[in-house]
């Protein structure tokens, strides 16, 4: 038996919920292109994400820890990895879209820098003068301008509804710049699941981080409820955390947060009775959210990441070195681009030259980056 696109449509049509985005009622492309026989359109942006050369980046770009630090730590593409994973689990639970949920989650840290936060800083320092930075809106530019790859157009050419989320993406540290995609309206229900996907998958994933680090020890937690708590109901002495324990642990607060997340949003979409994708999208909130409770924990445990571990010495220092090679690069660059590519210069007459370097040096993992400086800085490497 075939299932071709026409029949995946119609079990959407089926089984989404009246609030979850069809793709069959996408508002489509912005070059008109003949859709594939066995893919909806957003199952199709998905494999266009998953192929570009912004998404195998990741695989080398800083999350929390600069890669060459161990091969432990979670990268930029793990994380996404993750966001993705979990993204598609409340998308099933709450009848939204998995396939859209799943290519907003996969694009959207394709825009980060090399370093990390730290990178973001000094390219949007850097570029203050032409139009700043922010990775939402550099993976934006990723997928509508700078993957080329088709004969007719630049960038991938994706649905409306998967652009509309990556640009709508925000979260504590994003905040969502939609001026061309209605900013009157929030983001569909797959975009704000993807906004707490992230912000569960770092939350988690960078207290385990911090723990196998060293940076994080068991003292530091006495005091975090949300620790306590899981601590109590796995039964779990408070001075055990064997690797198995911490992963029990991990496992338990990441299972914890996507019950509360679809729950709470279960009632809320029950209690305002939403009955299309527009209606969700005109409410003054994001429907889909943590309780106050465990929002309140969060908040906890996340101001505690922040005190001690992205404010640790051994964090810090891999910023200040990532600011220097960045800005160095920069500077370099672009006061002299002739040591530029060939096919890096050619985009000056397009984007400008500021642009095109801030592009350029986006684009970079931390090892090209690290590499790149020693050629142009260091004596005896060679260019």
């Amino acid at each position: 038996m075939k299932i071709d696109r026409k029949s995946l449509e119609l079990l959407e049509n089926h089984s989404l919920a009246p609030y979850g985005m069809q793709s069959s009622q996408s508002k489509g492309r912005t070059h008109p292109e003949s859709e594939p026989a066995y893919r909806t359109c957003f199952q199709r942006d998905r494999d266009r994400i998953l192929h570009t050369t912004a998404f195998r980046r990741l695989e080398h770009k800083t999350q929390v820890f600069i890669t060459t630090e161990a091969d432990y730590y979670r990268t930029r593409l793990t994380h996404t990895l993750e966001v993705a994973q979990i993204g598609r689990t409340i998308a099933r639970a709450l009848g939204a879209n998995e396939d859209l949920v799943e290519a907003i989650c996969l694009a959207h840290d394709m825009g980060h820098s090399p370093f990390g936060h730290s990178g973001e800083v000094t390219l949007a320092r850097l570029m203050k003068a032409d139009g700043g930075f922010d990775h939402n809106k550099q993976s934006l530019r990723i997928v509508d301008e700078l993957e080329d790859r088709f004969p007719n157009f630049h960038g991938l050419n994706l649905t409306w509804e998967v652009r509309e989320g990556i640009v709508k993406h925000e979260s504590e540290y994003d905040q969502s710049d939609a001026d061309k995609f209605n900013p009157q309206l929030r983001g569909h229900i797959e975009a704000q699941i993807t906004n707490v996907a992230d912000e569960l998958a770092y939350t988690a994933h960078d207290l385990d981080d911090g723990l196998h680090s060293g940076i994080i020890t068991l003292e530091d937690l006495g005091e975090i409820e949300i620790w306590k708590s899981l601590t109590t109901d796995l039964e779990i002495p408070c001075h055990d955390l064997e690797e198995k324990t911490r992963h029990r642990i991990i496992r338990r607060l990441i299972g914890l947060e996507v019950t509360d997340i679809i729950d709470i949003s279960d009632q809320n979409i029950q209690k305002e009775g939403i009955a299309s994708v527009e209606e969700l999208q005109r409410l003054p909130y994001n429907v889909v959210s943590f309780s106050k409770s465990l929002a309140g924990q969060n908040r906890q445990l996340k101001d505690f990441l922040f005190a001690k571990m992205y404010r640790h010495y051994r964090v810090v220092r891999m910023a200040a070195k990532a600011e220097r090679v960045l800005t160095d690069l920069f500077t370099a660059y672009l006061g002299e681009p002739t040591i530029l590519p060939d096919h890096i210069r050619c985009n000056f007459a397009r984007f400008g030259e500021a642009r095109t370097i801030c592009d350029y040096i986006a684009g970079m993992t931390d090892r090209f980056a690290v590499e790149e400086h020693k050629r142009l800085f260091e004596p005896g490497v060679l260019p």
